[in-house]
């Protein structure tokens, strides 16, 4: 009897220095982001008050030359309407608001919780980063009259060509090897024939020229495109503990709680090219055949599978605080 009480007083010694530490870790972990995010505003402050001293010293005329009900001030106080009144929907919003950061940073303050995922859906046109940095470099280079217009269009087109076969087809290495193979023993029989350069030349038929405007437009729509993705992924999004999991669907509290034995989780990675770019997919599946499997294509995938992996290798406990007369 002496020796279980022995045993089970030196267990919860041991949990309660566990406890500690992991307290300390996660209490050094908020010091230094608390660091990083004043550090990111300052910066940010210093830059927008010298970017308003430019604009007022070189660019705002003197009050005395404003014509302050031209179509021009109207056109800026609506500007200025519409930004006050983002700030003041803001301000009274924020704390209705649920997004993915804040439920990361409530987990993380969890002391219950030492292994988590929160991934949302990324749009499948994120793919396509490769053409959108092609676009704004071929937009830079199309300034240059010394650069073949249709050289710098022939090169985005290949660019842009890869990236569609990229988000269109699922290659594997399995076909990827078959293709290049293919492809290898298409020139070796086209060099017996002698035909090697001729069709080569074929290529220089396809004249793809377009001017800087064009190349920044698609950039733009790109960039855009992701942007939307990124912002509704802070809305709805999964978010996945050693107990449960949490399917946020809205600005709000609106969610669905479901238990770890009633989902299943997998990875594919099946897709090479993606896989290259760092995206891969988690494929959640139901208990209840009904109900459709919901596929989350996510990036740095490598690290998202390993804190998956820990995450349902584990089963979370509450730690009950000792009250001094308890602990006596």
């Amino acid at each position: 009897m002496a020796y279980g009480s022995f045993l089970k007083g030196h267990i919860m010694e041991e949990q309660n220095v566990e406890d500690n530490r992991n307290v300390e870790e996660k209490s050094d972990s908020k010091s230094a982001k608390r660091k990083k995010k004043i550090i990111f505003w300052v910066s940010g402050l210093v830059g927008l008050i010298v970017i308003l001293f430019i604009l007022i010293y070189f660019l705002i005329p003197k009050p005395s030359e404003i014509e302050w009900m031209s179509n021009k001030m109207i056109a800026v106080y609506i500007a200025i309407g519409l930004v006050a009144a983002a700030v003041g929907a803001w301000f009274i919003l924020r704390k209705t608001l649920r997004t993915r950061l804040r439920m990361q940073k409530a987990i993380r303050l969890d002391p219950d919780i030492n292994d988590w995922l929160v991934v949302f859906n990324w749009t499948p046109k994120v793919l396509y980063v490769p053409t959108i940095v092609a676009s704004f470099l071929a937009a830079g280079f199309s300034c240059f009259h010394s650069i073949s217009g249709t050289a710098v269009g022939g090169i985005w087109f290949a660019v842009f060509f890869l990236n569609f076969l990229i988000e269109e087809y699922n290659i594997s290495i399995k076909i990827l090897l078959i293709t290049i193979v293919s492809l290898g023993f298409f020139l070796l029989w086209l060099h017996l024939l002698g035909w090697v350069v001729p069709f080569l030349k074929l290529f220089r038929n396809i004249a793809v020229s377009m001017n800087a405007t064009v190349y920044l437009l698609v950039g733009i729509i790109g960039l855009f495109t992701i942007l939307i993705s990124w912002l509704k992924g802070l809305f709805y999004y999964v978010t996945i503990t050693p107990n449960y999991m949490n399917l946020q669907e809205g600005p709000t509290e609106s969610g669905e709680q479901i238990g770890r034995e009633d989902y299943n989780t997998r990875i594919d990675t099946s897709d090479f090219l993606e896989r290259l770019m760092g995206f891969g997919r988690i494929i959640i599946t139901f208990k209840e055949r009904k109900r459709q499997p919901i596929v989350v294509l996510v990036w740095k995938i490598r690290k998202k599978a390993q804190l998956l992996e820990s995450v349902r290798a584990k089963f979370a406990i509450d730690h009950l605080q000792q009250t001094p007369a308890q602990a006596q």
